[in-house]
């Protein structure tokens, strides 16, 4: 739950808002809290994942510091959607970790990971190290341990992912009778990040300063992300189905997607933890810092490895290479629950609860 100085806190903030209503042209935010006369805690943190973070508002608003109101909706909703992630968090131990130690939480997982990976390999007498890599992937770890290893994962995260995503919608539509289609405009609100063009401009970063490479940076990695997952379901179906096994020709489909997936996920990740040096720090919230970094850094790294290792998979790094990236996406997998990413699940079920709403 929410701390009590939290809510109180953002209850009077959302109050003057809501008497205020300068803002409401520029985005979902306000609209959707001029629907609501008292703010419970399930309310801020639907707002809070509702927002896109454009800190258009904290510019226009006559209350922000210095002024004695100190109105900061974009702290306070980074606030509260930082808290959200423990909050729905499934198990909550894993929530509540990596939300106070997110980045030393995320270093250790991966040492240890790749500390049973290579040990798994030796024991299971491996060679990790060939000749030349013709051998290929599975010379160094066999198919099907790589399947059971992924696939346990894979179903683990979408459990806990699930279990989050249902706790998230039954508080943000707890106290709402509104019903109807909402889907369609949620995703096209998702797809294109409409909402971090602030009536119509690029989103802010500082006073005066409106640039649009948060907009692009954020569907590099998206679209990285997803080309990513594509290369991946395509190999699944080329040895699945087609008895076809890895490694594959450069001009494959699944490499080109690969490809093309990873370079998105270099230069996303890249330009928006640079894009973060230089933002207005007003419009965030320490506490995130953490979350957000090692999400970046985890999708950075995958990306990297999987490049270097497409590069470099006839040399004789090849065998370190693979568990170093196996290392890094299989912890890159286990935390998506649980930092940065579980907000896209958040943010596309509160544009869907706002849509049904009428906004």
């Amino acid at each position: 739950m929410l701390p009590d100085n939290v809510v109180q806190h953002g209850q009077r903030v959302l109050t003057i808002c809501n008497a205020c209503r300068y803002c409401e042209q520029y985005c979902p935010v306000f609209p959707a809290l001029e629907k609501r006369r008292t703010f419970a805690a399930t309310d801020l943190t639907y707002l809070a994942n509702l927002c896109h973070n454009c800190g258009e508002c904290l510019y226009a608003c006559q209350f922000a510091p210095p002024h004695e109101f100190g109105v900061n909706v974009p702290s306070l909703l980074a606030e509260v959607r930082t808290r959200s992630y423990e909050e729905y968090a499934w198990p909550p131990a894993l929530g509540r970790s990596f939300r106070r130690h997110g980045f030393r939480t995320g270093l250790a997982a991966l040492a240890a990971v790749f500390s049973l990976l290579l040990l798994a390999a030796i024991a299971d007498g491996q060679a990790i190290v060939s000749a030349d890599g013709s051998a290929g992937f599975y010379a160094v770890i066999p198919h099907g341990a790589m399947v059971t290893t992924f696939g346990a994962a894979s179903i683990f995260v979408l459990i806990a992912l699930s279990i989050s995503g249902a706790r998230f919608w039954r508080d943000a539509n707890a106290a709402t009778t509104a019903r109807g289609p909402g889907v369609g405009s949620a995703v096209r609100d998702a797809l294109t990040l409409r909402h971090l063009h602030a009536s119509g401009q690029d989103c802010t970063s500082n006073l005066e300063v409106r640039m649009p490479w948060r907009r692009w940076c954020h569907h590099c990695t998206f679209y990285g992300f997803m080309l990513c997952f594509a290369s991946t379901t395509v190999a699944a179906i080329y040895h699945g189905v087609f008895g076809w096994h890895a490694p594959y020709a450069y001009t494959s489909l699944p490499v080109l997607l690969g490809a093309a997936g990873g370079f998105g996920l270099l230069v996303g990740p890249l330009g928006l933890a640079a894009l973060r040096q230089t933002r207005d720090p007003a419009l965030g919230d320490d506490e995130s810092g953490g979350l957000d970094g090692l999400f970046l850094a985890l999708l950075f790294l995958t990306s990297l490895t999987g490049l270097a290792l497409l590069a470099l998979r006839h040399s004789q790094a090849m065998g370190v290479l693979l568990l170093v990236h196996l290392a890094v996406v299989l912890v890159l997998l286990l935390t998506l629950p649980y930092g940065k990413f579980v907000h896209a699940l958040y943010r596309f079920l509160a544009l869907i609860r706002y849509h049904r709403e009428g906004g």
